[in-house]
This record gives structure tokens, C-alpha cells and sequence, in this order.
């Protein structure tokens, strides 16, 4: 056996104990990807994220957000981040669902009962919970960003109850829950993108579709469909997160500086978010828009039954997260 000096033992393990800490310690920039426009909520937390982690890093971790998806579509982008070939992103959950089947939960109809417990939920254990299915899945959420309610707006009447939808065409996001959150109620859904809505309502392809109310005003949907009504049926937020391979590369140091950057973002997100919902009703009613509170959701919410009963049969381990969300105040 060869024998070698302790000191030379010593310097060996000290090069190595060494080697993964130096280089966490080397200036990294990273790149984020958002699909929205620079003066969005999201496009404002995300910029004063970033410089926010540069500044208390000492710059040895900073950035820059490219905005409008110019790094890529959104199932695309949530894979590079996976994938550590982009560093963070903002993302809806409701297409993470195809990689991280716990956030697929969020897509159920009234899931949540109002934005509030959302923030509750999502800052809590539910979001721990959705939160260990994206980082075994390469994503480590750092901040839970708001995108508010979507409600249905049509061309033709008030929605008070899941009667008023029977018959009525409207138009979906591409995904099964939410045609099968419109036929329960004996509606016609009709998934397409978004950028067809406009003149589809104004030439009753379709009778009307859903959405938050930013998203309702500034796509101009309300010129063609006048009736709001405020059914919240789907509160999907969304989520600023950080590759896991970029994640592991930082100190532990860092990786807190980053938590908590998050944070402050979200609460940037959600009061910028908030602002701006407010502003987009107060257009859209000065436009002539009828909208109206529904006083009473628990037909909508009964009307559900059969939504759930098919996603807890074909996802069965999901059924607790389910449950506890089901319970929650």
C-alpha cells in the first residue's frame, strides 16, 4: 500500500471538500422566461425579483427576464427550466400539469373558494405539498404569483345559475377538465385559442367564453359580450419558479437569498395584480358592461360532481391533497 504524507492527505481533502462550494461562489446570470407584455404584474415582480437577488448576492447571481415568449412557448419553456437550459420562468399551473401532476388540482372547478384562500393555501401546505411534486420534477418554486378568477362572460344574458349555460356555446382553454366543467352544466364547450375569441363571439360562433377580468378587458372581449358574471369558478394560480439544476448550484446562502426574493415578488405580483383588476372592471363597466356578483355558487359547485369523480378516478393519489384543498376555510 502506498503511504502518503498527512499533509498531502490533508491538502487532497481540503481540494475536494472545497470543489463544490467554489464554485457556487462564481458570478452566474441567469436567464427568466415570461409570455407578457414588460408592464405586466408579472413582468414587474419578475424584473424586481431578479434585481432584487443580484443586489442582496453581491451580484454574484443576476439575470434578466426576456419577456412577450420570446425564449419560447410555455410547455417549452416549463421543460427548459426543468432541464436547467433556462434558469427561471413564471408559469401558470395549469399547463405544469402535464409535468408535475399534483398542480393539476388547481385546475378543478371552484377548488378554491376565493382569492384569499388561495394566498392561505398556496403560502401554506398546499403549496408545500404542489411544491415537492415540481422539485422532484426539476422546478423549485420560490414564489406563488396571483392571476385571479375566471368568470363567464357572454353575448346574450347574466349567468346566475348553471341552468343559464345550458345550450350555451362557450369557449375553453384546451384541456378535458374544463369541457367537462362546461357540460356538467349543460353547456357547449368549444376549446380554442385565445386570439380567435374576439370575433368568434362577435359572430356567434360562440355565445361567450371565461376569464379574469385583465385578461376580458384588454383583449377587448367586452365590446362583444356585455354580460360579466362573477361565477370565480377557477382560481389557477401561478408560479415563479428556479431550475433545480440551477437551484443546486447555489450556496446555501444564495438558495435563502433567492426563497426569499421570491417572496417579496409574489408580494409585489399579488398587489400590482389587484390594482390592476380593479382598473380593468372600472373600464369595463364604464363601457356599459353588466356585471354581476353571483349570490349564491353552491349549485355551481354541486353541478361539479361529475369533474372530480373522473380526475380522482384516473388519479387516485391525488385524492388527499384533493380532500384537504375540498376542506379547507
Amino acid at each position: 500500500m502506498l503511504a502518503f504524507p498527512t499533509r498531502t492527505l490533508k491538502a487532497v481533502a481540503l481540494t475536494l471538500g472545497l470543489a463544490l462550494p467554489a464554485m457556487s461562489s462564481m458570478a452566474v446570470e441567469w436567464r427568466g422566461w415570461n409570455i407578457h407584455v414588460q408592464d405586466y404584474p408579472v413582468s414587474i415582480a419578475m424584473d424586481s425579483f431578479i434585481r432584487d437577488v443580484a443586489e442582496k448576492t453581491g451580484g454574484k447571481v443576476s439575470g434578466k427576464v426576456f419577456h412577450n415568449g420570446v425564449l419560447g412557448n410555455q410547455p417549452d419553456a416549463i421543460e427548459q427550466v426543468r432541464l436547467g437550459v433556462i434558469n427561471f420562468g413564471e408559469f401558470s399551473l395549469g399547463p405544469m400539469g402535464q409535468s408535475v401532476p399534483e398542480a393539476n388540482v388547481v385546475s378543478l372547478p371552484f377548488i378554491f373558494k376565493s382569492i384569499p384562500q388561495m394566498y392561505r393555501l398556496m403560502d401554506g401546505e398546499v403549496g408545500e405539498a404542489i411544491g415537492k411534486g415540481m422539485m422532484a420534477r426539476g422546478l423549485v418554486p420560490v414564489g406563488w404569483y396571483d392571476a385571479g378568477a375566471r368568470s363567464f362572460y357572454n353575448a346574450i344574458k347574466p349567468i346566475n345559475t348553471p341552468d343559464d349555460l345550458r345550450g350555451m356555446k362557450v369557449r375553453v382553454m384546451n384541456n378535458d377538465l374544463f369541457v367537462s366543467m362546461i357540460a356538467s352544466m349543460g353547456g357547449n364547450a368549444t376549446p380554442m385559442a385565445l386570439a380567435e375569441v374576439f370575433q368568434s363571439i362577435k359572430n356567434r360562433v360562440v355565445d361567450g367564453a371565461e376569464n379574469n377580468p385583465p385578461a376580458y378587458e384588454s383583449t377587448n372581449h367586452y365590446e362583444v359580450a356585455k354580460f360579466y358574471s362573477l361565477t370565480e369558478h377557477l382560481i389557477i394560480p401561478e408560479c415563479l419558479c428556479v431550475s433545480k439544476a440551477s437551484w443546486d448550484k447555489l450556496t446555501p446562502d444564495q438558495q435563502a437569498i433567492v426563497k426569499a426574493a421570491g417572496k417579496r415578488s409574489a408580494d409585489l405580483q399579488r398587489k400590482l395584480w389587484a390594482e390592476r383588476e380593479k382598473a380593468s372592471m372600472e373600464k369595463v363597466k364604464a363601457a356599459g358592461v353588466k356585471v354581476n356578483t353571483v349570490a349564491d355558487k353552491k349549485p355551481f359547485q354541486d353541478a361539479m360532481k361529475p369533474v372530480y369523480d373522473k380526475f380522482l378516478a384516473a388519479n387516485p393519489g391525488l385524492a388527499g391533497l384533493v380532500n384537504m384543498m375540498r376542506k379547507a376555510n
